[in-house]
């Protein structure tokens, strides 16, 4: 298979679709498969018909379930003889008896004319399901054509076990809602936070304030220094009770009238 080769078969991808998916559970296509065996064994590779593959997505032989499998079928016509390329066809079967087909593909059709000493290059494509398990698989990828004269022939251009394995998306549905709980639980916690903040501070703002502290100055009596009063004040101050202003004014009346007598 050259670089400068050309390549046949770019449709081949969108008419791959699943034939028989399980149709190892069903009689009916347990004796198909039984009689494409035979036909496999009797059809051979054509003299001076050389075909190769490669995989080109993935590049090993490990396919994720539920992902398009692509591949490109080199063939090399050596003979003398022209070949006209009928069709590739693909399919699942089980590793430990063939006979048993777990899922076919549909066959991308070319019918493409390939002189003698010509060479061609046919592109491929095919899903495996998603609901197989990861799990070994038989794989037969087969190249179908025919001379001038009618006659059939096929190159078998693969025939191994390949891998299925779990389609790693990197991010999935579950994981996706899992962060998003988590942003929105962070937002609820930053929204508590705010309210209460906000709550602690309208609090504060209505608390009453203290008033200030007034000196009213010493109010014990025996602090008092009396050194200073002379003696008859304070005598005088001690023998005159307390009089009310009525009693006082009683009293000047009482002292201005005897002054008249």
């Amino acid at each position: 298979m050259r670089a400068d080769d050309s390549v046949d078969g770019e449709e081949a991808e969108e008419t791959t679709t699943v034939e028989n998916e399980g149709a190892e559970t069903e009689p009916s296509t347990v004796a198909d498969a039984e009689g494409d065996k035979v036909d496999d064994k009797e059809l051979k590779a054509a003299p001076g018909a050389d075909a190769q593959l490669m995989f080109i997505k993935p590049k090993n032989l490990e396919f994720p379930a539920g992902t398009p499998v692509h591949l490109l079928v080199g063939f090399a016509n050596r003979g003398k003889k022209d070949f006209i390329i009928d069709s590739i066809d693909a399919a699942f079967r089980y590793p430990q008896d063939y006979s048993y087909y777990i899922q076919n593909f549909t066959a991308a059709t070319f019918n493409t004319l390939i002189e003698a000493d010509h060479e061609r290059t046919f592109q491929y494509a095919f899903t495996p399901s998603d609901q197989f398990p990861a799990r070994p698989f038989g794989l037969t990828i087969n190249l179908n054509y025919h001379d001038n004269e009618g006659n059939l022939f096929l190159n078998a251009v693969f025939n191994d076990t390949v891998n299925i394995v779990e389609f790693d998306e990197g991010l999935d549905g579950e994981i996706f809602f899992l962060y998003l709980m988590l942003a929105a639980l962070v937002v609820l916690l930053l929204v508590g936070l705010q309210q209460l903040l906000v709550s602690f501070s309208k609090k504060r703002l209505s608390l009453p304030k203290k008033r200030p502290v007034v000196e009213t100055g010493t109010q014990n009596q025996a602090d008092i220094d009396y050194d200073w009063i002379p003696a008859e004040m304070l005598n005088k101050k001690k023998q005159s009770p307390k009089q009310s202003p009525r009693q006082r004014r009683a009293a000047k009346r009482s002292t201005g009238g005897s002054g008249d007598e």
